[in-house]
């Protein structure tokens, strides 16, 4: 395993962990090789039920190593399409990490820079802690923006703030994106890790196959189709109502008890 990218999965829960503290955990080629690769292997196991992304020491992700940037500018002898091409494929964690069938969860330790914040925002939610940080950042560096944050942004903030985050490149505290929703919830970073598993057990052992079919629908409702989510929201319900755990919610409605779900 490249020991620049960590995974451990435990009880249902995978946790991702960005692993070059020393650089706050900026991205290499390596990272975000694996990243993709961790992540459609995840998306497909059946014995995980959510996906917890993170990074060692006192960042999340600065984003891409502008040092190593510097250092290959102007060199590369492929075509602009050939590049364009690798990075398109590379952004698929972005992908990944917002359409996978099951929950997602970013634990944002410190700064979030640039991919870094774009990764986080694809995911479903994000526990920050109190010395947590976001900026886009790329504007700072000439640069325009990768890894879906243009996306994320504007669905969660709206198009008039999302141009402004990407063109000022402000910085936002923990209290600032707690106001404008981009995270779910700021705890102590004391209380960082406990919170966040605590929530990723939850989705763990919750119900699966209609954690699937929300997610689903949340997708195609993002699209802004009407009918196209009537049809989405028809069918998962439908699909949801075989299920052992809809039959298991149901039998511990009446029984006035918590229902134990088993995923299918």
């Amino acid at each position: 395993m490249n020991e620049e990218l960590l995974l451990s999965i435990e009880t249902g829960v995978a946790v991702i962990i960005f692993n070059r503290p020393e650089r706050l955990n900026a991205l290499t080629r390596g990272m975000l090789s694996g990243l993709r690769t961790h992540l459609a292997m995840l998306a497909e196991d059946p014995n995980v039920g959510c996906v917890v992304l993170t990074g060692n020491g006192r960042a999340f992700c600065s984003g891409g190593d502008v040092k190593v940037q510097a250092a290959v500018a102007g060199k590369s002898e492929q075509s602009p399409e050939q590049r364009t091409d690798q990075l398109r494929a590379s952004m698929e964690t972005s992908r990944l990490l917002h359409d996978m069938p099951k929950p997602t969860i970013a634990m944002v330790n410190g700064v979030a820079a640039g991919a870094g914040m774009s990764l986080a925002l694809a995911c479903d939610l994000r526990i920050a802690g109190e010395s947590a940080r976001m900026t886009t950042a790329f504007a700072k560096v000439a640069l325009s923006g990768d890894y879906g944050g243009t996306y994320f942004l504007t669905q969660l903030v709206g198009p008039s703030k999302a141009r402004e985050l990407y063109l000022t490149a402000e910085v936002l505290d923990a209290s600032r994106l707690l106001a404008l929703g981009l995270v779910t919830q700021v705890v102590p970073d004391g209380a960082l890790v406990a919170n966040t598993m605590a929530l990723a057990n939850k989705f763990a052992s919750g119900p699966r196959v209609a954690y699937r079919y929300i997610k689903r629908n949340m997708n195609v409702a993002e699209e802004g189709n009407l009918s196209a989510s009537l049809d989405s929201e028809a069918f998962g319900m439908l699909r949801c109502r075989d299920t052992a755990d809809h039959a298991e919610a149901a039998q511990a409605f009446v029984e006035k008890r918590a229902p134990v779900f088993t995923g299918r």
